[in-house]
């Protein structure tokens, strides 16, 4: 099995560029790496190459991961980020095994563990923190951590076999832009999977206008408010829709004015909420966009995978001319 070092030694090396530039980088072993033309460097510290200064937009998510470091890991009991991976992406172990895979927004490297079980050598791509915890997660694994903005991937075009993103890219100040500028790094043949906040639901309306303030919260601060809220309105929901023909619809118009997670479990509940209220940026799309984006990235055999917004598409084969016409026989 590779480990984390010998795949920045090897595969991650290759393909590897300087954001300034786009030139190759030299290894320098435990220090990182350094651009080979403007002689830029990228540091190695706590077992993940950065590419981006520590504080940016997406600060809360490094507090996020800090604080829910295994919480969405799989179990010997629980599959459910295996269950959504399928699901959220298309993708099969069959086809992941052995292929360098690249996962946008990798977070406390949830799925990440899926597909390296699966047999895949998965290098992860987070703009927060959370790339530590999921090196930490995955240090066993065919694992390579980065801290880097998906609108400056520091990576040769052409690289990977997949990529996939989920619940990322929505995250970002332009979600179209995100989207477009990932098939630019699959390889012929490859394939690319998203999942997206759908716009189809509008239940989310006052989240949006609370979201205005609550992101202006530091993460400490946000999440000691909804570890009070969140089981209040929790158990109030449940109290009135236990009671007979106006308890349901009440808790409807509650849950609508004060959304908050309905998950089972009481640590995801807050984890879920937390997600909803601390992002800077938070956009919702539609099928119709995501398709359009990927075909005008010449994306082709698209697919409607799991819950809306999941789309899978290839990058197409191109056979050149000359091969064309020698395999011809003219």
């Amino acid at each position: 099995m590779l480990t984390a070092e010998t795949m920045l030694t090897s595969e991650l090396r290759v393909i590897l560029r300087c954001v300034a530039c786009q030139r190759e980088l030299h290894d320098q072993s435990e220090q990182g790496y350094a651009c080979t033309s403007c002689g830029r460097s990228y540091p190695l510290a706590r077992n993940v190459i950065r590419f981006v200064d520590v504080q940016n937009y997406a600060d809360s998510f490094g507090y996020q991961w800090q604080r829910y470091s295994r919480t969405q890991l799989d179990t010997a009991q629980h599959h459910v980020s295996e269950t959504n991976f399928r699901n959220w992406t298309g993708f099969s172990p069959e086809e992941l095994q052995g292929k360098l895979v690249l996962d946008v927004g990798c977070g406390m490297g949830r799925y990440a563990e899926v597909a390296t079980r699966w047999g895949a050598h998965v290098v992860g791509v987070d703009l927060s923190g959370a790339a530590e915890v999921a090196a930490r997660n995955l240090k066993q694994r065919e694992f390579a951590a980065l801290q880097a903005d998906v609108f400056e991937l520091p990576f040769a075009p052409e690289s990977f076999d997949y990529i996939y993103s989920i619940g990322v890219l929505h995250h970002t100040p332009d979600c179209e832009k995100a989207v477009k500028l990932l098939p630019a790094f699959l390889k012929p043949g490859g394939s690319i999977a998203v999942w997206l906040y759908s716009a189809y639901n509008k239940w989310y309306r006052f989240s949006d206008i609370y979201r205005k303030l609550t992101c202006r919260m530091s993460g400490r601060t946000l999440h000691g408010f909804l570890r009070v809220a969140v089981p209040s309105l929790y158990w109030l929901d449940r109290g009135l829709r236990s009671v007979p023909a106006v308890g349901g619809p009440l808790a409807g118009a509650v849950h609508h004015i004060f959304p908050v997670s309905r998950h089972k479990d009481s640590e995801m509940r807050i984890l879920d909420t937390f997600d909803w209220y601390s992002p800077r940026y938070q956009s919702k799309h539609t099928y119709e966009q995501v398709f359009r984006w990927f075909e005008s990235c010449g994306l082709v055999d698209l697919r409607v995978n799991g819950i809306p917004i999941a789309v899978r598409g290839r990058k197409p084969i191109v056979v050149s001319r000359t091969v064309d016409v020698q395999n011809s026989g003219i």
